[in-house]
This record gives structure tokens, sequence and C-alpha cells, in this order.
């Protein structure tokens, strides 16, 4: 059977009219967090601002990171270098620019795949239970019991340099936080009356698990994604000032802390400040984003904003 040419001409309207809506709805949604949580829609739009700067680093660094003056090198802020140089001549706040795409792509990449693999992980613990259950807490224990720092350097001293290293090793010590909490979530939703009904109604596990308990788990993978984003960034910037992170010339904050290093016995303040100020703001920024969107989606705290 073919459509009409009245169905043909009303279909690319019915799909704008759905892409409308769904506009509609995120536009109301994020009026809606603005006005419960102005603090925390500041801070979101501080964190978009760094990704932005991170995603167009190009457009908005003056020079190379990497390019070298020898003719200003180790020298303050100026009117031509706004961030001083390094030892080498290489501009500062280029780099720090630079700096935020490597230092951004690790975090990001390892609080997803560290947290999803977590929750997936849990979603299973929680719902099937008995000895699979006690087996996975067990290894969630003792991945629990390292602190995180020493284990991501030990997994990136053990796979060697590389990016995808440091991701791999941020991302192992973020499995037991988001297993830990999505099999709480879990356990207490398996119990609920709708689950109850779709179990006698013979659904198969994988679609109870995806269809009726996944979606609840939503929230709080969103808070635990957007709070730990915070701490990847702080754990990468450690790897790279000990030595054991993204290798140089790639610039990323923590091999700009241990550049500066290199400097002499007093490294230059500003070869210190800048990276540590952007360290700082990104996981201010994130935290304080990750309360907000805890605030206006866990419905115990959504009467306190």
């Amino acid at each position: 059977m073919t459509a009409t040419e009245p169905e043909r001409a009303y279909a690319p309207q019915q799909g704008l009219r759905t892409e409308h809506s769904l506009l509609q709805r995120a536009g109301r949604g994020l009026t809606t967090f603005a006005r419960r949580s102005p603090l925390s829609a500041f801070w979101g739009c501080v964190v978009a601002a760094i990704l932005v700067m991170a995603i167009a680093a190009p457009a908005f660094a003056p020079h190379g990171p990497l390019k070298s003056d020898f003719r200003a090198m180790s020298k303050p802020p100026d009117a031509k270098h706004y961030f001083g140089t390094d030892q080498i001549g290489r501009d500062t706040l280029s780099r720090v620019i630079y700096g935020s795409r490597a230092s951004l792509t690790v975090a990001i990449g390892a609080v997803l795949f560290g947290t999803t693999l977590g929750a997936l992980w849990g979603l299973a613990s929680g719902y099937f239970g008995g000895r699979f259950d006690i087996v996975s807490q067990r290894i969630i224990e003792f991945l629990q019991s390292f602190p995180d720092l020493i284990l991501a350097m030990a997994i990136a001293m053990a796979l060697g340099a590389g990016i995808g290293t440091v991701i791999v090793a941020i991302a192992i010590t973020r499995i037991p936080f988001g297993g830990r909490v999505i099999r709480a979530v879990v356990l207490s939703l398996k119990e609920m009356s709708y689950v109850e009904a779709a179990r006698g109604l013979g659904a198969s596990h994988l679609r109870m698990m995806l269809r009726h308990i996944l979606p609840q788990c939503v929230a709080p993978y969103l808070i635990l994604a957007t709070t730990h984003l915070g701490v990847a960034i702080i754990i990468e910037a450690a790897l790279g000032f000990l030595g054991v992170g993204i290798p140089p010339p790639t610039p990323t904050w923590g091999n700009m802390l241990a550049d500066s290093l290199n400097a002499g016995l007093v490294p230059p303040w500003w070869l210190v400040l800048f990276p540590g100020v952007a360290i700082t703001i990104t996981v201010l920024a994130f935290n304080l984003l990750g309360d907000g969107i805890r605030d206006i989606l866990d419905p115990r705290l959504r009467g306190a904003v």
C-alpha cells in the first residue's frame, strides 16, 4: 500500500511538531532547573563554557600549545602572553586551553565507561542476588579497599603510558561506586508491585531489568556521573603530575604542573597558578552541578529546593 498525497505531506509536519515538542520540553526543563537551583544553573553554564573551550581549542588559543618562543622563555604575563610562558617559551594560556581538551576527554571517557560498567554490574547483582551478588560485592569491596589514586597509578604503570591507559585506569576506580549505588536502587525496585506484576505475567529477566528497572536507575546514574567527573579530573591531574599519565608533550593540566618543577627550585608562580585554577574551577563546577541535579531528581530533596 502506498501513502496518498495528503499523508505524504502530513508526515514531515508531524515530525516537525514532534521535534518542536521535544525542544519545548527540554527548554521547560532547563528553565525549571534554573529557577529551582540558580547556583547550580550558573555552574552548569561554567561547565558548558569549559566544554566549548575544550572542543574549539584551536579557535580560542592565541598560539600553538607546542610552539616555542625562545626570545620569551619563562616570561611573566604580559600583553603578548597573557598567562606568561614556560621554560622553553611555550604560551601558558594556549597550553591551559588545550589541556582542558585532554583532561576532559580522559575524565568523561573514564566516568562514562567506569560508571556504566559498574551500573550494569550493580543492576545484575541486585536483581539476581544469591551467590552472584555475594561474589560481586566481595570483588567490589576489594576494589574499594585501595585508595583511588593508588589503584589508578598501579594500573597505569602496569599497562603503560597513553591516553587509553589512563582512561581505563581511572574507569576501574569508578566501577565500585556505580555498582554499589545502582545495586541499592535495584534491591528496592525489584520488590515493587509493578515488577511483581510483570513477573507474574511471565516477563523474562532481561525484559524486567531493561524495561521496568533500568529506567528508574537513570537519575542516580546521572548524579553519579556528574559528581565523579570532578574526581576523575583530579586523578588525571595527579597521574600527570607523578609522570604516569598522558606522556608529554601532550598538554594536560597535570603535565603542566609537573613541567613547572623543571623551571627551577622555585617554580614561577604563573606556571603553578593558572593550571591549578583551571583544575579548581572545573572540579568545583562539576561538583556543584551534580549537587543541583541530585536536588532536582531526588524526590526526598525535591521539596527542599
